[in-house]
């Protein structure tokens, strides 16, 4: 098990309590970046502040109490968001049941439901209101305006005595503004009387009581109604939160729980042989307790518990899990393993040489979280109007009171339009518009492996034009074919086949794999588990396989005599019986993606270091014209092809796997890593591919551009429902009742169109 959330002495990670809206979180960011040397930013969707070095230097930070304290002192909660333990993950688990925050929050907008809804249906229906409805509706308003709006009281309170105000306080000056209005008239005007009626419209404040006067009229229904939308606005917005976090979640699961630590007399027994280690003695652990340096014990269909080094064993390791690739890949002594991929076969022992958030899978998952934690570009404008817009609008909610009290003498008409300005104004869509977008588009990703590093990655994803692929592991599977056999005079195709066959059997290079794979049920063709015909089996490094059969030695591989990159010769005795073709083939999802490309407006290109003939025969297979194929490139040459593309004034996105692709990935204007998630690889990419597919990575495309489109999207639906809403409350248009439920449809709307990132449409 891991955690997402991790820091370093240069990088500190606290989880935020207490915010409310973007205006919080602006605010702590502020006061944050005024510390000296300290850069910070802190995003209200994830509740998280990210605090590094102003400068990027790897200058210690000061002591995360100093950021605690100072957050605390402006009357939010905040804690270093430390990785948890194997059995912490295991208790927390998301099983789909909400956290206590959100069960809360539920609890508070069904009762307060509850009572609302018949004070609002009172107002609005005169037919409703009975001789004495009046003290009925304060009797259920009460609590829904007291209890029910008690989190934004409390935060008002907060801030009040910090001197700032945020979404809370407009909320808490308007529904509070109109419940004192409320028990006055009650109280000390004629709205008590027995048979008091009062109308209400849609649209403009309400028409008022029948006994006539401002202290006639009751704004019950405007507290409650507000408090109910406002709250059932913040549940979906939590509830949004909870379900974008579940992928992050999901893949921080992957990792094992346990480890089987292993000790010897001396560490001169470690790596005697294969298989040939027998430990002093071996314990279970929880994974948080292994150390960097310690041995442990993989056993067949066991997850690898960390990063490390296989000092003993051979077997065959699927990282389908983490990487995408289907085909196990083979490991041995001095081989690198990555936690939670699987041991298929033989029994290793592993060196731990990372642990905990060192690790490929902590480090993948942390740039999930870095990814929806970081503002885009587009964000920045937002949060410049969500700091101010508050004091703005009581300044105008304000004016608006006066003026028309000036210009008509009905206090009462004046004081409803205010507080319909008042309520109308909450930003709350404006701060939720980008960071939900994010939350949700970023955790889509991560479920289809597709690690997103930063949310300025999605501009960069918008304008590419052109697609370079690397063939090997990209393109192609990586998965070896027999495509023909070409037999020596005085040889059989069948005969060669089978003594290499015979031979590779003993073997578990892909290589070999398809050699046998490829033999079949071919009669006479015997392995060295059920025949006697196979004797002496050697694996040679660099060079190939060799083995005795039917008394013959047969040796197979391309280290024995010199042969083209996709031909394995098979010498007999000392001679050349013939040759294998073995092709890596294309994957069947290739061709499509490569069309899918195409009509997303991209120029795909084929960039390899393998011979012309072979990358042109794979470009023929997927689709990409023969202009488009560039052969025979050296790794450190890659860099210099990308280049001149851009110099051609083309956007470049770079598709490779590798190590020997990280200088072209971080050259690209959009590097998208996949396959087998290197560091270097991913380190350099701006994209990461965990699944290791081509459609994997016009999925990734696609949903960048989706994104960054609905973020656009919610921004002009944000800033067009204030530009509107406010003049038409100012005017006297809307009612305030109205005013509160438009401004909490504002807000689902925008998590609502957020949460379609989770389809594909």
């Amino acid at each position: 098990m891991i955690s997402a959330s991790t820091s370093s002495p240069d990088t500190l990670d606290l989880s935020i309590t207490g915010m409310t809206c973007a205006a919080c979180a602006n605010r702590i960011e502020r006061k944050l970046n005024k510390m000296d040397g300290i850069s910070a930013t802190v995003n209200y969707a994830t509740e998280k502040a990210h605090i590094q070095s102003a400068d990027g230097s790897s200058a210690a930070l000061p002591d995360a109490q100093e950021f605690i304290d100072l957050v605390d002192s402006m009357g939010y909660g905040a804690q270093v968001d430390r990785p948890a333990s194997a059995a912490e993950d295991a208790e927390t688990e998301d099983d789909g049941a909400p956290d206590q925050e959100l069960h809360t929050l539920r609890q508070r907008v069904v009762i307060s439901a509850w009572l609302a809804v018949p004070v609002i249906a009172l107002a609005m229906v005169p037919a409703l209101q009975f001789k004495h409805w009046q003290w009925l509706s304060l009797t259920l308003a009460a609590p829904v305006i007291v209890w029910g709006g008690w989190p934004f009281h409390r935060a008002t309170w907060k801030n009040l005595k910090q001197s700032a105000f945020t979404m809370d306080s407009l909320i808490t000056i308007g529904t509070l503004s109109a419940f004192a209005w409320s028990l006055y008239a009650l109280f000390f005007g004629s709205a008590g009387m027995p048979g008091m009626r009062h109308s209400w419209v849609l649209f403009g404040p309400d028409a008022g009581s029948t006994h006539g006067g401002p202290a006639g009229d009751i704004y019950l229904e405007v507290g409650a109604g507000v408090i109910l939308f406002v709250l059932a606005g913040r549940y979906f917005e939590k509830r949004a939160k909870h379900r974008a976090g579940s992928a992050l979640r999901a893949l921080t699961q992957l990792g094992a729980r346990e480890v089987t630590v292993c000790e010897w007399e001396s560490a001169g027994e470690v790596g005697a042989g294969a298989g040939s280690v027998v430990p002093r003695s071996e314990r279970t652990l929880p994974i948080d307790q292994l150390q960097v340096g310690q041995y442990f014990v993989v056993r067949p269909g066991e997850k690898i518990a960390t990063d490390g080094v296989v000092v003993d064993g051979h077997s065959a390791i699927d990282a389908s899990m983490l990487t995408g690739e289907s085909v196990p890949v083979e490991v041995h002594a001095g081989d690198r393993v990555t936690g939670a991929t699987i041991n298929t076969s033989g029994r290793l022992v592993v060196r731990a040489e990372k642990v905990g958030a060192d690790t490929q899978l902590a480090h993948m998952a942390k740039l999930v979280e870095e990814a929806q934690s970081g503002k885009a570009p587009v964000q920045r404008l937002a949060d410049k109007i969500s700091g101010v817009f508050v004091p703005i609008v009581i300044t105008i909610a304000v004016a608006v009171f006066v003026g028309w009290w000036l210009a008509t003498g009905d206090i009462a008409r004046g004081f409803a339009t205010a507080v319909a300005v008042l309520i109308v104004a909450c930003p709350c869509a404006l701060g939720l518009a980008t960071p939900t977008a994010l939350l949700v588009g970023t955790g889509r990703g991560a479920r289809e492996g597709i690690l997103i590093k930063g949310p300025e990655i999605l501009e960069s994803a918008r304008g590419v034009d052109t697609a370079v692929l690397d063939k090997t592991g990209t393109v192609t599977t990586g998965e070896m074919t027999v495509t023909a056999v070409n037999s020596e005079p005085g040889w059989a195709d069948a005969e060669v086949l089978r003594l290499a066959a015979a031979v590779e059997a003993g073997s578990e290079h892909p290589i070999g794999r398809a050699i046998v794979d490829a033999a079949g049920e071919q009669r006479g063709v015997e392995t060295k588990e059920t025949g006697e015909k196979v004797k002496r089996f050697r694996s040679i490094a660099g060079r190939g396989v060799e083995a005795t059969v039917d008394g013959r030695m047969v040796q197979v591989g391309r280290g024995f005599i010199e042969a083209s990159s996709e031909l394995i010769p098979v010498i007999v005795d000392g001679k050349l019986a013939g040759s294998i073709e073995v092709r890596d083939g294309v994957k069947p999802t290739s061709a499509a993606a490569v069309a899918d490309l195409k009509r997303m407006g991209l120029r795909p290109i084929l960039l390899t270091g393998d011979a012309e003939a072979v990358a042109r025969r794979v470009a023929t297979e997927v689709g990409i014209d023969a202009a488009d194929v560039i052969a025979e490139v050296m790794p450190e040459d890659k860099v210099a092809k990308v280049r001149s593309l851009q110099e051609r004034e083309a956007v470049v996105a770079m598709i490779g796997d590798g190590v020997n692709d990280a200088a072209a990935l971080a050259q690209a204007d959009l590097g998208i890593a996949m396959g087998s998630g290197t560091d270097a690889a991913i380190e350099a990419a701006d994209i990461t591919l965990v699944r290791a597919e081509l459609p994997a990575v016009v999925d990734a495309i696609q949903l960048s551009r989706r994104t960054l489109r609905t973020i656009k999207g919610n921004l002009f639906w944000a800033f067009a429902y204030n530009v509107a809403a406010i003049p038409l409350a100012a005017a006297g248009l809307l009612n305030p009742m109205l005013a509160g439920a438009a401004m909490a449809l504002s807000s689902v709307f925008v998590v609502s169109n957020s949460l379609r990132l989770r389809g594909r449409s």
